[in-house]
């Protein structure tokens, strides 16, 4: 257990951090899984608004550091291109 003033003021923060940054990285699983199953349903449509949606969900994570920007760059190139694959 920390007994400097220092150290607990880490923990304090890495507990505020951790549940903040939980709850982005839901909001992100969740966007994208709402892609997912507008695909999985076939509904270009759909998938396409939910993409929409989904965008800023990503990029927000990625500027708070929940995932790195490449790899919000290539969940959005995958999941545009199973969109466009989709017939109308």
């Amino acid at each position: 257990m920390a007994t400097h003033k220092s150290a607990e003021k880490r923990i304090r923060q890495t507990t505020r951090r951790t549940a903040v940054n939980r709850v982005r990285a839901s909001r992100m699983r969740s966007a994208v899984k709402a892609v997912e199953t507008a695909i999985a349903a076939g509904d270009k449509k759909a998938a396409r608004a939910a993409f929409v949606l989904a965008q800023p969900e990503l990029q927000r994570g990625a500027r708070y550091g929940v995932i790195t920007s490449s790899a919000v760059a290539r969940k959005m190139s995958r999941l545009s291109a199973r969109i466009k694959s989709l017939k109308s």
